[in-house]
């Protein structure tokens, strides 16, 4: 007990230590059910999507997930919805022959709807109504899975945000880039 509760805080393992080396191969039970659920929410909202429309469900959510906003103006999980309304919405229109943008209403959602709108139109290449059909489903999916979780979390403005930084690493992120943070405690509870 003394082992598990001190561990690396009071008492200095040795490197050898076998408790300590089974305690870095596995992650305490807390962090593998939040995994889970994770990794469950995510295939949720890819249901029924096909392969392109998965993929720039990825494209969408990783530059939202390293998505910097201004300090004054911090991007919260409604910002994601109503950017991504927005976007659907033109999307949507474009996909019948109009060319019409809407706008969201708030700053920070504009700018973000504003980065994801250049985004898509250099993955779009020469796809046409059929890649403007496949971004407004998308759109709306990422519209969607961002009220979703926002719902199941209310106590949390930007639950939405936490599940894709913690499902969707960035290329930026190296594993030297992790090591360099400040160290987290290995401590096990039982």
């Amino acid at each position: 007990m003394c082992c598990g509760t001190k561990r690396l805080t009071v008492i200095q393992c040795p490197s050898d230590c076998v408790y300590l080396a089974s305690a870095r191969e596995h992650p305490p039970a807390a962090v593998v059910r939040r995994q889970e659920q994770d990794v469950d929410r995510l295939v949720q909202f890819l249901h029924d999507l096909n392969t392109r429309q998965s993929q720039l469900f990825f494209l969408i959510g990783s530059f939202v997930a390293r998505y910097k906003s201004p300090e004054l103006h911090p991007l919260i999980d409604d910002d994601v919805a109503e950017a991504a309304a927005a976007l659907a919405a033109t999307f949507e229109t474009a996909a019948r022959g109009l060319i019409y943008d809407h706008r969201p209403a708030s700053l920070p959602a504009d700018r973000l709807a504003t980065g994801i709108k250049a985004l898509l139109a250099e993955a779009a290449g020469n796809g046409g109504s059929a890649f403007d059909r496949d971004a407004g489903v998308v759109l709306r999916r990422v519209e969607r899975a961002a009220r979703e979780v926002r719902k199941s979390e209310p106590a949390n403005r930007s639950a939405f945000l936490d599940l894709l930084g913690r499902m969707i690493r960035t290329p930026e992120e190296s594993p030297s880039d992790r090591t360099a943070a400040p160290e987290r405690s290995r401590l096990i509870v039982p």
